[in-house]
């Protein structure tokens, strides 16, 4: 913890919080927003973020908030989303905790130059690649998991020497307020700075100068972020979504399956960007996995989800009727679920067999816990349906078979796959996590994360000697000869 941590619930005030309170009306907040930025650019050229000592101390500072303040982050989450503690725990805080860990047992070994082999042609000389940092990054984070989505690449930023600007989501205000309370009470605020709003705040973030920006939400927006950073030339991180496919092939453990596809799906209530979006299940074993899938959600949740405290809630009211609407002109039929109840914003985990393939449920991605089964006569089919369609964030395959696993991650592109388990993918520091095509661009996790907010500088070093004439006019006839014969 640094010396600015606090133990009370009092955020430290600064002139940045001062700042930022204060800023109204979007051309005030993008004057405000220009001043913090340009503040933080002067604090990184001025090498304050670039000792590993600093960045160690940043990062403890982190584990300790996370530890310190397990409860209330929980709290926040179950009054955002409903989460259970256990969820909130797992999936948020604890997961962030210990990629945060293995960041601090290896980000100055990444730091380190990298040697480079060198050709015969530059000899004599060596080269090596130089990690450094860009400047001040940008993270804009959402909702669904609204600790690790912001503190795990703000994380990844601070270990690779950069200032930040954290932008959580508005959808998620207990944590968002739990966040901005407690991170100046932890961290460096004249390197890390964390601004809360909402589309206006965003949009005036998104019109200032950052080395780097990571996004992570939907397709839609990132199409947004991207387009204002390129006004900057800033590259970008996208994390975005997609429909993630889940394939079932008639020789897997369908009990296995069944439990597994049904945790994947409705943990967070089906709001998670890799949850599988549709199941492609071989025709011979699809009536055994829907009812495996509902003896499993009896199992998870009892008769009636509703009451049970493990099962969590729908964000708000605006993302309750568009799945609403998902559901209700899907065209299949609904085998476990369907109860709805808005003003507990509920939606029970359901299944829909064999929905039409034109409805928007097929078309959209689902963020939500709905899921639809579909009936494919093999897995060959099954492939070709997923590459017909636009590249996913993950895909899951089920199967007793090397042959058929291999083929389905050979033959399919995905940001991510996992095989025989649905999620469990992105939890390893050493897997990147991050998407391809519409599912996104980039990729962070373990020393993806420190890479991805490095520029990895290549410098080749030459002696002054000696000075071998062969580079340099006039080319004679036996420069040509050792020129080719060297290359």
């Amino acid at each position: 913890m640094t010396d600015t941590a606090q133990s009370d619930s009092q955020p430290k005030e600064t002139a940045k919080t001062q700042l930022m309170r204060d800023s109204g009306g979007s051309a005030a907040a993008s004057e405000s927003y220009a001043e913090l930025v340009a503040d933080l650019r002067d604090t990184f050229r001025k090498g304050h973020t670039r000792p590993l000592s600093w960045r160690r101390t940043q990062l403890e500072a982190l584990v300790a908030m996370l530890s310190d303040n397990e409860r209330e982050f929980a709290e926040a989450m179950r009054e955002d989303l409903g989460r259970p503690p256990m969820e909130a725990f797992g999936a948020d805080i604890g997961t962030t905790r210990t990629e945060i860990k293995h960041m601090l047992k290896h980000f100055e070994s990444w730091a380190k130059p990298r040697k480079a082999s060198m050709p015969i042609t530059v000899q004599p000389a060596r080269g090596r690649v130089i990690p450094e940092p860009l400047g001040v990054a940008l993270v804009i984070s959402p909702w669904n998991y609204p600790v690790q989505l912001l503190v795990h690449p703000m994380a990844a930023a601070i270990a690779a020497g950069n200032a930040v600007v954290a932008k959580p989501s508005e959808l998620s205000p207990a944590t968002s307020a739990v966040l901005a309370r407690l991170v100046p009470n932890y961290v460096d605020d004249q390197a890390v700075v964390l601004v809360e709003g909402a589309v206006q705040e965003t949009t005036a973030l998104l019109e200032q100068e950052f080395d780097y920006i990571f996004f992570t939400g939907s397709t839609n927006v990132g199409r947004i972020v991207m387009q204002a950073a390129a006004k900057h030339l800033t590259p970008v991180t996208l994390e975005l979504g997609g429909k993630s496919p889940t394939l079932v092939a008639s020789d897997a453990d369908i009990e296995v399956a069944a439990r597994r596809i049904m945790w994947g799906k409705f943990l967070n209530a089906g709001q998670t960007c890799i949850a599988p979006d549709y199941v492609l299940v071989e025709a011979p074993v699809r009536d055994r996995l829907v009812g495996k899938m509902a003896d499993t959600l009896r199992e998870f949740y009892g008769d009636d989800p509703r009451l049970c405290d493990d099962y969590g809630r729908i964000v708000n009211g605006r993302h309750l009727d568009r799945l609403q609407n998902l559901l209700r002109s899907s065209g299949g039929t609904v085998a476990i679920g369907g109860q709805i109840d808005a003003t507990d914003r509920y939606i029970a985990p359901t299944v829909v067999v064999d929905p039409d393939l034109s409805a928007p449920i097929m078309q959209e991605e689902i963020f939500g816990p709905l899921l639809p089964v579909l009936t494919v006569e093999s897995i060959d089919e099954a492939v070709a349906f997923v590459n017909d369609r636009p590249k996913p964030l993950a895909l899951y395959v089920f199967s007793g078979s090397s042959a058929i696993i291999e083929e389905v991650i050979e033959r399919t592109s995905s940001g991510g796959a996992c095989v025989n388990h649905c999620v469990m993918h992105i939890l390893p520091s050493d897997l990147p996590f991050g998407g391809v095509g519409p599912s996104g661009m980039g990729a962070y996790g373990g020393r993806a994360g420190f890479d991805t907010f490095s520029h990895l500088k290549s410098v080749l070093y030459k002696p002054q000697k000696p000075d071998p004439r062969l580079l340099y006019p006039p080319y004679t006839a036996m420069k040509s000869k050792i020129a080719h014969k060297a290359m």
